[in-house]
């Protein structure tokens, strides 16, 4: 008998034996993209990697800020690289915020995915520590601010041996970027420009093993399906999943596109848009030192601005809190944090049944966002503790009593493994971050187009409208009416969906040859070069909406 005739890509497929890669297999409920977070976090992480690589080239630590201008000014497509580098870190650290809270309420870190939580709590960390020091390398004065107020805070503990500490970690100090010796400024930013390197690498390894524990067990398993520990789909029950490849190849890849799309599009976007806040801003602050720095508050990076507030605090005697005490809190919040699968004794998955933790992660959750907005608003100011009780009272007990009301859910036994198949998802993170993005976009050229009213103004304010608001109805009906949103994945469609699409995926490509058109007319140095930037991000989130469209065509079961 004659072996069957393979095709190239078959053949090469073939021989990498990527059939035979031992990835975990996935059943029809989890193509949903709350499902692949982490997925989302590592494209995130790959994009910023590769363009730092990039960046690597033009950067001269000795000239931090004057190469950083460079960059944007002369390099081809520099603002692109640069902007897109800043901000995929920054969606890099709230994809991993939500990822992790996310996996906490679907009870991803109970057995046996104790050392994953773990790694990936430590995975934030990290993702933390080498953004701030990236944040620092373009020796604006931000990033030196930001340098002399981590260098205070660990000074300030008193702890022996922290004098030492900030010399390792800083070299000759924030200072050093307002000498006028070009040996002295490289002291310092080469010291940055390597615990960058060295975190960033680390983050690889340790994710390289996270993604191992990852593929030992699978996604977690709907709590409908497997409502106790331990929640795993054993290897007999995975055989009648899907097959990574292609299935789970072709999902990914649209996430990918969908996220590499975004990290470009939202910062160049951000890039044209005046008067943003300086936090968010992906142009650099006033140099340090400069005139035009004098009046700029002294900010740490947003990702820290809890931080930042946590220190303003008065203690209830009218004293202000100490560096000790801040790290104290921190350092037992964190082991708690880490450590949770083991403090948690409940075996439960609903989050009704592991009501105190639920009670304490969600006001964490609302602590980080309140104490970050709080910072910014008010930096710098002492907050006496009544003020305290005042702003951060009401959310531990209307969220302690919530939780306390929120009768436990019963397992519904009724339901069968094949009907878990079809199960329709409510709003997902995605659609939520979606619509972040749609509202900030809208703001963004609304602002633009009233400054300037021009006709080309008022015509790319349309697209921008429609896109907002459609994301914020879809996440409206839900918070509202609290109807469930179908997901991709699910078995709930009929075959006019299919044929739209068919026809979605060939309108996409057209859209997308003359998109590709557009991007070679325009500028590509120079701060302009940003319009190119948005057009390649537009480009990549139209294919992957494509490739989503591909797999609901070939993969979904009606």
């Amino acid at each position: 008998m004659t072996e069957e005739k393979k095709g190239i890509i078959d053949t090469i497929i073939d021989r990498v034996g990527v059939t035979e890669a031992p990835l975990f297999k996935t059943p029809d409920y989890m193509y949903n993209i709350s499902y692949w977070l982490g997925a989302m976090v590592a494209a995130a992480f790959i994009y910023t990697v590769i363009t730092g690589l990039f960046l690597l080239m033009y950067y001269q630590p000795a000239y931090a800020y004057q190469s950083t201008e460079t960059i944007i000014s002369s390099v081809p497509y520099g603002p692109v690289l640069l902007f897109s580098h800043l901000y995929g870190a920054y969606i890099m650290i709230i994809l991993a915020y939500i990822h992790m809270f996310r996996n906490f309420y679907k009870g991803a870190y109970k057995k046996p995915r104790e050392l994953q939580w773990i790694t990936g709590v430590i995975l934030l960390l990290l993702t933390l520590g080498a953004s701030f020091f990236g944040y620092s390398l373009v020796s604006d004065v931000l990033g030196v601010n930001a340098i002399d107020i981590g260098s205070e805070l660990l000074v300030g503990t008193g702890i022996p041996g922290a004098t030492a500490v900030v010399g390792w970690l800083f070299g000759p100090g924030g200072s050093a970027a307002l000498s006028s010796n070009p040996l002295v400024r490289s002291e310092l930013f080469d010291r940055l420009l390597g615990w960058h390197i060295l975190l960033v690498f680390l983050l690889g390894v340790l994710f390289l093993f996270h993604f191992m524990l990852a593929e030992r067990y699978g996604m977690t398993p709907s709590v409908k399906d497997k409502p106790k520990v331990p929640a795993y789909y054993t290897k007999e029950e995975q055989q009648r999943f899907n097959e990574w490849w292609p299935r789970n190849f072709v999902y990914m890849l649209s996430i990918v596109l969908l996220t590499w799309g975004i990290i470009l599009f939202v910062p160049n976007l951000l890039a044209n848009i005046n008067g943003l806040p300086i936090v968010i801003d992906p142009h650099p602050a006033p140099e340090a030192g400069s005139p035009q720095a004098t009046s700029v508050e002294p900010y740490p990076p947003w990702f820290f601005l809890f931080l930042y507030k946590l220190v303003d605090f008065l203690l209830p005697n009218g004293t202000p809190i100490t560096p000790i005490l801040i790290l104290a809190l921190l350092i037992i919040g964190l082991l708690i944090l880490m450590f949770l699968p083991f403090l948690d004794p409940s075996d439960s998955l609903y989050i009704t049944r592991r009501k105190f933790w639920t009670w304490i992660v969600t006001t964490l959750a609302i602590y980080l966002v309140e104490l970050s907005i709080w910072g910014y608003l008010q930096p710098g100011v002492p907050e006496p503790f009544t003020q305290q009780v005042e702003y951060l009272g009401p959310p531990l007990i209307i969220v302690g009593i919530i939780v306390y009301l929120w009768k436990p859910k019963e397992q519904n036994t009724s339901i069968t493994k094949a009907e878990t198949k079809v199960i329709k998802m409510n709003i997902t993170p995605m659609e939520i971050l979606l619509a972040s993005v749609a509202s900030l976009s809208l703001a963004g050229t609304l602002v633009n187009f009233l400054e300037f009213p021009t006709i080309v103004n008022g015509i790319v304010l349309i697209p921008f409208a429609i896109f907002a608001i459609y994301m914020l109805r879809r996440v409206a009906v839900y918070v509202i009416g609290r109807k469930p949103i179908a997901a991709v994945g699910s078995n709930v469609g009929y075959s006019w969906k299919k044929r739209a699409a068919f026809y979605g995926i060939i309108i996409i490509f057209i859209v997308s040859l003359f998109l590709l058109g557009l991007m070679w007319t325009l500028p590509s140095i120079g701060p302009a070069s940003t319009y190119a930037g948005m057009d390649l991000g537009v480009i990549l989130i139209l294919w992957g909406i494509a490739v989503q469209l591909y797999h609901y065509e070939v993969y979904v079961k009606e």
